[in-house]
C-alpha cells in the first residue's frame, strides 16, 4: 500500500493561464500543494495585463487563488510564498495588493528582487499550500500516532 506522504499529483487549472513551459501549475505531495510562480497573465490572451504592478499582482494573486481552487483549497491554506520582483522600490505597491487576498493569518513570505521575469513581467509570486490529510489509512506516516 502507498503512503499518500510519496505520492505527487500534478493539478491542472481551466481558470488559470497554462504553465509556459514544461512544468506544472502546481504539484501535490502529501500534504503540500506546491503552486509554480505565477504571473499576471491573463489566460483568454496569455499576455501579461495592463495597469502596472498592482494590476500584475492582482491577476497573478488571482491566477493563483484559481489554482489552489482546483486543489480543492484557498488562499487561506497557503503556509508560505515568494515574491519576486523587478523592481524593489515597487514592494509597497505590491504589498498594498497582496494585503487584500491575505487579509489573517497570514503566510511566511520572501520578497526577492530579480533581474529579469519570463514574459517581462514584474511581478511573479509562488506559493506553498498545505492541506487537510484525508487518508483514512492508520499505517499512513500523515497520520498521529
Amino acid at each position: 500500500m502507498s503512503c499518500c506522504c510519496t505520492t505527487k499529483e500534478t493539478i491542472s487549472c481551466e481558470n488559470a493561464p497554462a504553465a509556459i513551459g514544461p512544468y506544472s501549475v502546481a504539484v501535490s505531495t502529501g500534504s503540500l500543494v506546491f503552486v509554480s510562480g505565477q504571473l499576471g497573465l491573463d489566460k483568454a490572451t496569455g499576455s501579461l495585463v495592463t495597469g502596472g504592478i498592482q494590476a500584475q499582482t492582482r491577476k497573478a494573486l488571482e491566477n493563483m487563488k484559481a489554482i489552489l481552487e482546483s486543489a480543492g483549497l484557498s488562499m487561506e491554506n497557503v503556509v508560505k510564498t515568494t515574491v519576486f520582483l523587478l523592481d524593489m522600490g515597487q514592494f509597497a505597491d505590491m504589498n498594498a495588493v497582496y494585503a487584500e487576498f491575505f487579509t489573517s493569518d497570514f503566510p511566511a513570505r520572501s520578497a526577492i528582487q530579480v533581474a529579469g521575469l519570463p514574459k517581462n513581467g514584474i511581478v511573479e509570486i509562488e506559493a506553498i499550500a498545505v492541506k487537510p490529510c484525508e487518508n483514512q489509512d492508520e499505517n499512513c506516516c500523515c497520520q498521529e500516532k
